[in-house]
C-alpha cells in the first residue's frame, strides 16, 4: 500500500513534466528586425542638414529573418540636447533653446505580404515656418512576432 502511495504522486508528476514539452513543432522568432541608413541612397546620414521648404526622400533599409509588419519614422526637435541609445555620430550642436513652432512628424506604415527585406522611402517636406535647429529622425521596424528595432540620426534643419 506504501509503494502504491508513493507511486502515484511520482507517476503524476512525471505525466506533468512529459506532456508538458515547450516544443509544439512552432519555429520560435528569436531575432529582432534591422534597420540601417548606412548604404549609398541611405537618408538622411548623421549631421544632415535638411533646408526648410525642400522635399527629401527618407531612406533606410529594413530585415527580418522571418517577416516584417510595420515601421514608423519619427522626427522630432532636440532643441534640449537629449540623445538617444543607439545614436552613432555626434554633431555640433546649437544652443539650447525654447521650441516654438517645431517640427513634430511622427506616421506609422504597414508592410504587406510577409516580405523579408524592404527598402522605407518616404516623400516628406520640411515646412517653411517651423523652428529651425536641432533634431532627430528615428526609424522604427516592428517584425511580425513584435520584435522590434530603433535607430536615431541627428540631423539640422536651416533655412
Amino acid at each position: 500500500m506504501k509503494k502504491y502511495i508513493i507511486l502515484k504522486p511520482i507517476s503524476l508528476l512525471l505525466w506533468i513534466v512529459c506532456g508538458c514539452s515547450s516544443n509544439d513543432g512552432t519555429d520560435i522568432d528569436k531575432e529582432k528586425p534591422t534597420i540601417s541608413i548606412n548604404y549609398n541612397g541611405g537618408f538622411p546620414q548623421g549631421c544632415t542638414q535638411l533646408v526648410k521648404g525642400e522635399t527629401y526622400n527618407f531612406r533606410a533599409k529594413v530585415t527580418d529573418n522571418k517577416a516584417l509588419a510595420s515601421y514608423s519614422i519619427d522626427i522630432h526637435n532636440n532643441f534640449d540636447h537629449h540623445t538617444h541609445d543607439d545614436q552613432i555620430t555626434e554633431c555640433d550642436l546649437g544652443d539650447i533653446k525654447q521650441a516654438i513652432n517645431p517640427l513634430i512628424f511622427i506616421k506609422n506604415y504597414s508592410i504587406e505580404n510577409e516580405l523579408t527585406s524592404y527598402e522605407i522611402n518616404i516623400p516628406i517636406t520640411i515646412p517653411d515656418d517651423i523652428d529651425t535647429g536641432d533634431y532627430h529622425c528615428a526609424y522604427s521596424v516592428t517584425d511580425e512576432t513584435g520584435w522590434q528595432a530603433r535607430t536615431s540620426i541627428d540631423i539640422k534643419i536651416i533655412e
